[in-house]
């Protein structure tokens, strides 16, 4: 009776925020005050009054203050994965799943460092072939030198300085993954796995949205899709490869039998707050310029995590009778999620709803696992997958070009076909990341198997792939 009446109570704040959000939305969101606006890109905006045939643009030049932000940003992306979600995943696994968990964070970063110069950039960004994929034109940065990335990317900065930039968004997205099938893959055929999936999952749908060319993004020719920073190319391709992840790879022996609570939380808090300390340079990064749209992109990524913990926790409440502390730092990371697509073309208040909406139904997906019978062990399509879902939607809701010149108005502010492109961009990622991840998985369980034993898987992949232990009892 009690769970019956929280349930109630759940859902009766569920009805009254999307009520609320119906009816006042549209006139709170118009007395939004944008920032100033950006120069475009390689020029600059002419003055009243000025002739209508203006000269043409200098050509670009880099510009020390850009490089330096973008820089710093590729530092704090970096830190985003390791240390933030080696901690973050590793504090929620048994003791004996912590060294394997945090060592599959910290080898990604190698891994793809290395594949992201020899072949991944040039295949996400390089040339385009088909608006499907780039070429290997720049294969091992070929051509990818210390002048100005084109005006199609970065025109203030060193074309390296783009590179590496996104080589952290590269990283971090495969280690998401990790979280969904955490204590149970043999670590060779992790390493095999990722190499491939990069590769063949990640980069082909990052130059769909990002790359020059590509059909789904906002370059010529595209479809028009708003992605500032990831909710497409990150967090969908990763929350729903990793619901693909848990049912090729099934479930952890004693799931839903023993208990299977994080070995340690103050671990896992820590992480989450690097990622949000982090996700200040993958979001307002994204701008790759220190100006306005870096610092909108700054304040909405911080209102929106914000607001997604605290929802997360008053839903929480409601229906455990108790807040968790997991449970706030969940809700802080689904609305780091939430935010990263729209953080270049929304405001303040937009933001809040973003994260509202995070905290609920990244909340309810987490709750619905246990429900559906998967084992996503440490919620990675919850959280991201939903997160990312719900953030590329809310795009189309809340985009407003008073935020940024060069995108879209979304619904909220008379373009309804905005949400239209949103969603084929949506359903594109989520099945061309559910169908290809399943097909790599085959391939790998086929030639390498996929799971260890389940003794080992018993004793742990601490000692039974890496000899280790976390921690020493003397």
């Amino acid at each position: 009776m009690m769970r019956q009446e929280r349930a109630f109570n759940v859902a009766r704040v569920i009805l009254s925020v999307l009520l609320l959000l119906a009816i006042t939305a549209p006139c709170v969101l118009a007395q939004q005050a944008p920032p100033a606006a950006a120069p475009a890109a390689g020029g600059e905006t002419p003055a009243a009054g000025a002739p209508a045939t203006a000269p043409p643009a200098p050509p670009p030049k880099i510009d020390s203050g850009d490089t330096a932000w973008v820089l710093v940003s590729t530092a704090l992306v970096l830190a985003m994965t390791a240390p933030g979600l080696a901690l973050f995943y590793g504090g929620m696994v048994r003791e004996k799943n912590a060294l394997g968990t945090i060592m599959q964070s910290f080898i990604i970063l190698c891994l793809i460092s290395v594949q992201w110069v020899l072949w991944g950039y040039s295949l996400a960004f390089g040339p385009d072939h088909g608006h499907i994929i780039g070429g290997l034109e720049w294969f091992g940065l070929n051509d990818v030198k210390m002048d100005a990335a084109n005006g199609d990317y970065a025109p203030t900065i060193p074309h390296q300085a783009y590179m590496i930039f996104q080589m952290m968004f590269a990283v971090i997205t495969p280690a998401l993954i990790t979280g969904a099938f955490a204590e149970r893959i043999k670590f060779s055929s992790f390493l095999v796995f990722i190499l491939l999936w990069a590769t063949f999952i990640y980069d082909p749908l990052a130059h769909w949205v990002w790359g020059n060319g590509g059909w789904l993004g906002t370059s010529k020719g595209g479809l028009g899709a708003l992605d500032f920073a990831g909710g497409t190319v990150v967090h969908i391709s990763s929350g729903v490869s990793g619901l693909a992840c848990a049912f090729v790879l099934g479930k952890r022996l004693g799931y839903g039998k023993e208990t299977m609570a994080p070995h340690n939380l103050p671990m896992t808090v820590l992480g989450a707050s690097m990622l949000w300390f982090g996700w200040f340079g993958f979001n307002a990064g994204s701008a790759v310029s220190a100006g306005a749209l870096a610092t909108s992109a700054f304040v909405v990524t911080n209102t929106a995590t914000a607001t997604a913990a605290l929802s997360w926790m008053v839903v929480e409440w409601l229906y455990r009778g108790k807040p968790t502390v997991l449970g706030a730092a969940s809700g802080a990371v689904a609305g780091l999620v939430a935010i990263t697509p729209a953080s270049g073309f929304v405001g303040p208040i937009s933001s809040i709803w973003i994260g509202i909406g995070a905290g609920v139904f990244c909340y309810l997906a987490c709750l619905a696992k246990g429900k559906l019978g998967y084992d996503d062990s440490l919620d990675a399509f919850g959280i991201h997958g939903i997160g990312g879902t719900w953030g590329a939607l809310a795009t189309g809701l809340f985009a407003s070009k008073l935020i940024n010149s060069g995108g879209a108005d979304g619904l909220f502010f008379g373009n309804p076909g905005q949400l239209s492109i949103q969603a084929i961009a949506v359903l594109a990622s989520w099945v061309f990341s559910f169908v290809g991840t399943i097909v790599l998985l085959k391939i790998v369980d086929w030639t390498m198997g996929l799971r260890v034993s389940d003794e080992e898987e018993r004793i742990g992949i601490d000692l039974t792939q890496h000899e280790e232990r976390a921690y020493s009892r003397g």
